[in-house]
């Protein structure tokens, strides 16, 4: 097992050989996108040290997913330091680090029961924490929050995930939406690609930033006109897959790459 950190040392520096031409070349753009992802994460101060996670699966029947080390900053993740674990928590291929277990409890968890969710991403953000401990979740006060709230699931905090049982109530709560607020824990999104997964992220987030704002500045809140949410929400299921992977994810890798292109390594 390669879960906990009984197995962890501390590591003074990271270095690791590229796993580039050791893969698939499809497994390997997945590495690069998801390597992205996190350094674009930790870019947004979206990070909570080294304590959440983003996964991706990799293709193939033995759903093996891959996860970040449990002893590396964000910023310091690259597509070969990528953990490829499968569904027991084990590592599948020989690796100095480990990784998180309350990651691998979320993780396997929403790649084993959904096909379509190839990459899922868990935050915990204190905006995103305060509107998951909000009695009504996330209300409808922002354009981004309507584009948001209409494919969004809950979920009770049952303590840190580290009890396997709490995948299958995990997933049922989930059903088949793409957000989910988890009660007094962070937000989690999952997408068909990692560039729709951070996407759906990114809205999540910065509507949960601009609520706690209004919020905040006193009662006088604008509610949106009758049947505004629910047209919001249907528009954001056609666009956000679209959005994300033709526009918004290439210019995100485009902006990974300028902040430091060692992430594809």
């Amino acid at each position: 097992m390669n879960r906990g950190i009984e197995h962890a040392r501390a590591l003074d520096s990271v270095e690791i050989p590229s796993l580039e031409g050791q893969c698939s070349a499809e497994e390997w753009a997945i590495r690069v996108d998801l390597a992205a992802a996190y350094r674009l994460v930790a870019y947004y101060g979206w990070d909570d040290l080294i304590f959440t996670h983003l996964s991706a699966r990799v293709p193939g029947p033995e759903h093996h997913f891959l996860m970040n080390p449990y002893n590396l900053m964000f910023e310091e993740v690259t597509a070969s330091s990528l953990v490829k674990i499968d569904v027991h928590g084990r590592a599948v291929d020989p690796t100095p680090f480990v990784t998180n277990p309350a990651g691998f409890t979320i993780h396997s968890a929403i790649h084993m029961a959904r096909d379509d969710a190839h990459a899922v991403m868990h935050l915990h953000t204190p905006f995103g924490q305060a509107v998951s401990a909000h009695g009504e979740g996330l209300l409808p006060l922002t354009q981004t929050a309507m584009l948001a709230r209409g494919d969004m699931a809950f979920h009770d905090y049952e303590g840190v995930a580290t009890d396997l049982d709490e995948r299958e109530r995990l997933v049922a709560d989930l059903g088949d939406k793409t957000s989910m607020l988890l009660r007094n824990h962070g937000t989690l999104t999952v997408g068909k690609t990692i560039g729709e997964a951070f996407v759906r992220m990114y809205f999540l987030e910065r509507a949960c930033e601009a609520q706690v704002y209004a919020l905040s500045a006193g009662d006088n809140i604008s509610n949106p006109p009758q049947g505004t949410p629910e047209l919001a929400a249907e528009q954001a299921r056609a666009t956000i897959p679209l959005g994300a992977n033709l526009l918004a994810w290439p210019a995100l890798k485009r902006k990974a790459y300028r902040l430091d292109p060692g992430f594809a390594t």
